[in-house]
This record gives structure tokens, C-alpha cells and sequence, in this order.
């Protein structure tokens, strides 16, 4: 003996309710501002018109009006949303960056050369003699970079060589008292 239980608490949206997007455009016409319908106005022409609307009613009318808006259909300008006009529609952006424009000039028309990199040169008096251009110096007289590695022929052979028969040990060796 199954008995069947309603949900009140949720109950299915009435058939006699239009949509959302049918009811804001009929009240943005019907409220026939010429600045346009606030969020507002057209929440109370909606109560008016329909009584039985679900609880969630002010989240609805804010996501549908985003969602209108979004597609075009409205036009939100200080506050108020107006029906957007069929000939004003934005053409609808790809995805990406859209592409450079082409040079305004034309073909066979030569533009300025490209200016030069770097600092520009300081402006001189046209009245003053042409200085002597000087030697670079590297400074200190050196060359450049390390410094070339000489055989030291002469150094090896004088170098003692070690005992034959005495074995250095691990480590430091201790310190020679005096």
C-alpha cells in the first residue's frame, strides 16, 4: 500500500507562467519608458502581471536580465535595461586576438624609415670647432682578459725531490715546535 507523497516545498514552475525572457521584453514594452526599465520596475510589472511566481523569483529575473544582456537582446545603460534595436547589433567577437589592421597607406606609397635604435646623438653648437676625435684607451695599459699561462721550465728541475724512503702520512702535518 504505496502512498504517494507532494513535495510542497518545491513545487514544478505553472504552466500558465511564461518564460523569463517572454516576461521581461513583455514588461520592458509594456512599461514603455524611453530611458529604459529599471531592475526594479520590471520586477513589480512582473508580480502585477503574474501572482503565482516561484520564491527564487528576484534570483531568476537577475540571471535572466545578465543572461539577455549578454546575448544582445538588452542594452544596460545607468541602470535600466531597453530592448536593444535589430539595426545597432555588435558584430559577435572570435575567439583570440583579432588580427593587426593593414597599413592605411597604399602600395606604391614609401613611409618615413624606421627611426634608428638608441639614444640620439646630443645636439651641438653649429658655431663651436669639431673636436679632435681621441684614441681609445682600455685604460691601464694591460691587455684585455687573463693573462696568458708561460711554461716555467726552470723552476721544475730546481724543485727538490722527495725521500725515496720516507712515506708522508694522512692528514696535516703537526705543527714544529720552536
Amino acid at each position: 500500500m504505496a502512498v504517494e507523497v507532494e513535495d510542497t516545498s518545491n513545487p514544478p514552475p505553472s504552466a500558465s507562467l511564461p518564460d523569463y525572457p517572454q516576461m521581461i521584453m513583455a514588461a520592458i514594452e509594456g512599461l514603455n519608458e524611453e530611458e529604459g526599465s529599471s531592475k526594479l520596475a520590471i520586477s513589480n510589472y512582473i508580480e502585477s502581471s503574474y501572482p503565482d511566481l516561484p520564491p527564487a523569483h528576484s534570483t531568476l529575473l537577475s540571471n535572466t536580465l545578465e543572461k539577455l544582456r549578454v546575448a544582445g537582446q538588452l542594452v544596460f545603460s545607468n541602470g535600466n535595461y531597453m530592448k536593444a534595436d535589430p539595426n545597432d547589433a555588435p558584430a559577435k567577437r572570435g575567439r583570440g586576438r583579432p588580427p593587426k589592421p593593414n597599413d592605411p597607406l597604399g602600395e606604391g606609397v614609401v613611409s618615413d624609415p624606421p627611426r634608428p635604435r638608441g639614444r640620439p646623438p646630443k645636439s651641438r653648437d653649429p658655431l663651436a670647432p669639431l673636436p679632435q676625435p681621441k684614441k681609445v684607451s682600455s685604460g691601464s695599459g694591460r691587455p684585455r682578459g687573463r693573462p696568458r699561462k708561460y711554461p716555467k721550465e726552470a723552476a721544475t728541475a730546481t724543485a727538490p725531490a722527495a725521500a725515496p724512503g720516507i712515506k708522508r702520512g694522512r692528514g696535516r702535518p703537526p705543527k714544529v715546535k720552536v
